[in-house]
């Protein structure tokens, strides 16, 4: 083959392997999107992936691609990147998300994803090839996002412990496992279109670096948009179990109406980031969120020390993904 095959079947490659990721975050993250309603038994796990596959795919009908637009033209300076280092930001996110997922740590594959992408970008081009303002309010959101998630969740638990303060616990019980169903569709919905976003954002980087988009386009074509979006869904649907044992009981133990405070404030924060084009982690969201409502209880009754853990994986994630990125990028240099 000649050296334009050989490019374009790397391109295919890569494009596969960009889709396996998104696959992969659908699957990690899947009980970010879950864990609440399962553990509060509203459903049951095989109706609940379903329900989340479900809502993460129309998402695509829901938002605008204002994320994607982030990570494909926000983050890396036009013109340097190139197939080496969408190979590299690929491997580290990926290698990232196993690990985590292996120990059952919540991480963020957003992040894992965006630490790539700056780590690869570094082992080409140095810092000048990176733009500020992207890298800045995407790890200004691994705060925020925590932070809002908390308080949204915390007022919510406030305001609906007043609100039916006379109500008997066996009607409250009744009533908000039929409105848990509403607030985990609104989160899955939040999650499917802020995550399948930064997969379509990596995709349409490697396509404008390799010469088959512009630009100056304006969106990625139809295809990726939909291929990506069709991947998270089915990620979701296989769910990730290990993780969801610690997102639904170890950080706090849940009742329908903290599931519902804790999933409809991650849900809020998750529709403010999408809508401002800032990836973030649902992860992040919906963990600040759990520990809100758990700690409008008593500071006990949350398990501290799990929460610790989670933090430490967060901050671990950028800096660890992007050393494996910038080691795959020399790897992807001998290989290609």
């Amino acid at each position: 083959m000649d050296a334009v095959q050989v490019g374009f079947w790397v391109v295919v490659m890569l494009v596969a392997l960009a889709i396996a990721f998104d696959f992969m975050n659908g699957f990690h993250d899947a009980a970010n999107s879950i864990a609440t309603v399962v553990s509060t038994g509203v459903l049951k796990p095989q109706q609940a992936v379903l329900f989340a596959a479900a809502f993460n795919f129309v998402a695509i009908f829901v938002f605008h691609l204002k994320v994607a637009a982030t990570v494909g033209k926000g983050i890396v300076v036009p013109g340097v990147v190139d197939h080496y280092v969408v190979f590299g930001a690929l491997i580290g996110a990926i290698a990232w998300n196993v690990i985590t997922w292996f120990y059952g740590i919540p991480s963020s594959s957003s992040h894992a994803l965006i630490g790539g992408i700056v780590g690869a970008t570094l082992a080409k081009a140095g810092s000048s090839a990176l733009i500020g303002s992207g890298i800045l309010k995407t790890v200004a959101f691994i705060f925020v996002s925590p932070l809002l998630g908390f308080l949204l969740g915390s007022l919510l638990m406030v305001v609906v412990a007043h609100l039916f303060r006379r109500t008997s616990p066996l009607l409250v019980d009744n009533w908000f496992r039929r409105l848990q169903l509403v607030s985990a569709g609104l989160y899955s919905l939040g999650h499917g279109g802020n995550d399948a976003q930064k997969t379509i954002g990596i995709i349409w980087m490697l396509l404008i670096g390799s010469g088959y988009a512009a630009a100056t386009d304006t969106a990625p074509p139809t295809w990726v948009i939909w291929a990506c979006y069709i991947a998270i869904a089915v990620g979701t649907m296989f769910g990730g179990w290990r993780i969801v044992k610690t997102m639904g009981q170890r950080i706090t133990k849940l009742k329908p109406v903290g599931g519902f405070c804790a999933e409809t404030g991650g849900a809020i924060t998750l529709f403010l980031a999408t809508g401002l084009g800032i990836p973030v982690s649902t992860t992040h969201t919906i963990t600040g969120a759990i520990v809100g409502v758990g700690s409008t209880r008593r500071a006990s009754a949350v398990r501290w020390g799990v929460a610790g853990n989670i933090v430490w994986a967060w901050i671990f994630t950028i800096p660890a993904s992007a050393f494996i990125a910038a080691v795959f990028y020399w790897v992807g240099l001998q290989i290609f």
